[in-house]
Order: structure tokens, then sequence, then C-alpha cells
């Protein structure tokens, strides 16, 4: 099976330069499972589908990111990480 390819927007590249070094770490924890497990990643904290091809998991209480995956596909875009109170859903 090939892995799948995260691809970070550059909006989310900027913003992991912010974030705790704590809160990073997860993040590069749950970027590496989505590569080798695909889009759904339903071991995250309060991981939801937020649409057919959209998903959402929290990194900590007030930290989230969000993703898309186009069915058929293999790339994985993370179009935000951030504060769960500036989250776009």
């Amino acid at each position: 099976m090939e892995e799948y390819r995260v691809v970070l927007k550059k909006r989310v590249q900027k913003s992991l330069k912010k974030l705790p070094k704590n809160i990073l770490d997860k993040f590069f924890i749950l970027a590496e499972q989505l590569k080798e497990n695909g889009p759904v990643a339903k071991n995250w904290q309060n991981y939801s589908a937020l649409g057919k091809e959209e998903y959402h998991c929290h990194l900590a209480y007030h930290w989230v990111a969000c993703w898309r995956c186009e069915k058929g596909t293999i790339i994985i875009e993370v179009y935000y990480v951030g504060s769960r109170e500036n989250a776009p859903y």
C-alpha cells in the first residue's frame, strides 16, 4: 500500500513556528500517522469529520488541526493548525 502524502498550506507552515513545543511535537506525530494510515485519525482527541472530505482533531484542549483529503487521492492537505478559538469550522 502506498503511503499518503501530507502537504502543509503556507499558512500552516507559518503558524507552526508560533506553536508551543509540546503542541508542535504532537502535530508532527499526527502528521506521521496521517501519512501512514490516511485521513481518518479516530485515536486522536475529539477527532471528527467536518464534511465528506474534511477532518479535524484536538492536539490539546486549546489547539486543533484540520485537514482534507479528496476521495481517490493520496494527498492529505493540512489547512489549519492553531488555536481552537480561531479554527475555520
